[in-house]
């Protein structure tokens, strides 16, 4: 029972320290306002989540318009000059990557990418899971 236990505490120990990810892996960059109108919902104000945590997904995410309403749990993993805050934030998606092409995977709004990164001009790398 003892070896078991040690056994658990150190493989949880290496999944933290070997920065396991658990999710699919993408890019990020932040998008400023105006966020109205969304493929989405249009104007409607109601459509933006609590805190402006809301995204702007590519091509590989939209899925023909389903994306619309998914939440997704995402954190920095990487980009240039450690730009990374610690922790998860939780989106919404509302519109899709209005630019040709999409410079990332995922655009996230101001408030959002300032959730996770230190730095708002800058693409950073994520892992993200669908909630």
């Amino acid at each position: 029972m003892a070896r078991m236990t040690i056994a658990i505490i150190l493989i949880s120990f290496l999944c933290n320290e070997a920065g396991i990810v658990f999710g699919d892996i993408g890019t990020a960059t932040s998008y400023n306002p105006p966020y109205l109108p969304t493929k989405c919902h249009g104007n409607r104000q109601d459509q933006f989540p609590p805190g402006n945590l809301f995204v702007s997904v590519g091509e590989g995410l939209w899925d023909n318009g389903a994306a619309c309403g998914r939440r997704y749990r995402l954190r920095c993993l990487s980009g240039n000059n450690r730009p990374c805050k610690d922790g998860t934030i939780d989106v919404r998606v509302v519109d899709f990557c209005r630019k040709t092409p999409c410079p990332s995977t995922i655009l996230l709004s101001s408030d959002a990418f300032s959730a996770v990164s230190h730095s708002q001009s800058t693409k950073i790398n994520v892992e993200y899971i669908q909630l």
